[in-house]
């Protein structure tokens, strides 16, 4: 048996789902950054590491509210997610949906997350693994929708 009931580590990860759908809905990332420890360690493979909640909370408000194209990603809807009792760790993977181009077409990449839990409603490690490469294509794509030109998908009409 783990160290926390699978109740608190579900409800802990529903809350932190919540917080990340404010964040998208509002532009505000600090109850989405309140979910992670004072010294968490966070790693995304593109950018690197944070370290710190502080840390999480600048690069949430740069990337995702400053930054083009992190700050047109209109909802980070979660697919499936395990839940490991043992150690206290959740594995999701999560869409990244871009706003409507103005057409209604959707365009999302995906990408899988592995959160350590830490008690009392806070993650100590987050890492995000996703090929970088799917993300560009499916901008480029959602860039040529919303610019009212066919995708280019480097193949001959």
């Amino acid at each position: 048996m783990g160290q926390w009931s699978r109740d608190e580590l579900e409800g802990a990860f529903a809350a932190y789902l919540d917080a990340a759908a404010h964040g998208a809905d509002t532009g505000d990332w600090t109850r989405f950054a309140d979910h992670f420890t004072e010294d968490c360690f966070y790693k995304e493979h593109l950018v690197g590491e944070m370290h710190g909640r502080s840390e999480v909370l600048a690069f949430y408000r740069r990337s995702m509210v400053e930054d083009y194209p992190g700050n047109c990603i209109a909802t980070f809807p979660v697919e499936w997610h395990i839940v490991d009792d043992e150690r206290g760790w959740i594995v999701f993977q999560a869409w990244s949906v871009m706003e409507d181009p103005g057409d209604g077409s959707v365009h999302r990449a995906y990408n899988f997350s592995l959160v350590k839990y830490a008690g009392d409603g806070r993650f100590s490690y987050q890492e995000d693994i996703y090929n970088p490469m799917t993300f560009a294509t499916m901008i480029g794509e959602w860039e040529a929708v919303r610019a009212g030109a066919a995708p280019d998908r480097g193949q001959d009409a």
